[in-house]
């Protein structure tokens, strides 16, 4: 039953996306900045949707009052990975725009990745560091001055359910650079929709969100110590089980 469902939820999301690029794309040649993101954002809201209709997975958030108040306040959000799911979700659930901070070869992912290259987002080539760290603090400074919050997966990559990747400090860099605070994170998502997995489950999936730590005076990795230290902490809590 399972894979059936997550069949259906498959096909459902590659039928929407492609109409949903499209009219991105068409858009894009109008409609700029904000305007465009929220057009994004609806899409995403199918795919979430679809998954609650579909899949059977509930989304259950706290911690919303810990998010920065005001239209121009800045943030830095440094988020578990675990899965596709969260990728999808935060930006529905969040009050500003977001930049992810990916690498450049999602872009060319047909009709998804050409609608996310329509967007104000940082894109990188993770083969020159340097330079990469530099886009994304010039890039960072003039998205934060407009209101759009950084979104970062400081894990780098998808990590199995009860596990913990190697944190990289490039997200509590960038929140010194700038001097935006820092927003960590949980996602309890590879309960439901587990890492490289095609058959998904139905559950709940907690979305914990952190009190925002300042970065003014701090030092990256004793930051990133303490933003992971909460996350890897508050995993613990939302995911008893994959913890034993």
């Amino acid at each position: 039953m399972n894979f059936l469902r997550s069949l259906l939820h498959m096909l459902w999301m590659l039928v929407t996306v492609v109409p949903w690029g499209i009219i991105m794309l068409l858009a894009s040649l109008r409609v700029r900045g904000t305007p465009l993101w929220w057009m994004a954002v609806r899409w995403l809201g199918w795919a979430i949707g679809g998954a609650r209709i579909l899949l059977g997975i509930e989304v259950r958030v706290s911690g919303m009052d810990n998010l920065p108040q005001g239209a121009t306040s800045g943030a830095i959000l440094l988020v578990k990975h675990q899965s596709t799911l969260e990728t999808f979700l935060l930006p529905t659930l969040m009050p500003h725009p977001l930049a992810y901070v990916f690498k450049k070869e999602l872009l060319y992912v047909p009709f998804f990745g050409w609608a996310m290259g329509r967007l104000d987002m940082i894109h990188i080539d993770r083969g020159q560091r340097t330079r990469a760290f530099n886009k994304v603090v010039a890039q960072g400074k003039l998205l934060l001055a407009q209101g759009i919050w950084i979104i970062m997966f400081p894990e780098g990559t998808r990590i199995a359910r009860g596990q913990r990747g190697n944190y990289k400090s490039g997200g509590t860099r960038l929140a010194i650079e700038t001097g935006a605070p820092v927003i960590p994170i949980a996602v309890s998502s590879a309960k439901c929709w587990p890492r490289k997995a095609f058959v998904k489950m139905p559950g709940v999936v907690d979305v914990s969100i952190g009190r925002a730590i300042p970065s003014t005076g701090r030092r990256p990795d004793e930051l990133m110590r303490e933003v992971e230290d909460w996350i890897e902490a508050e995993m613990r809590r939302l995911d008893p089980q994959a913890y034993r």
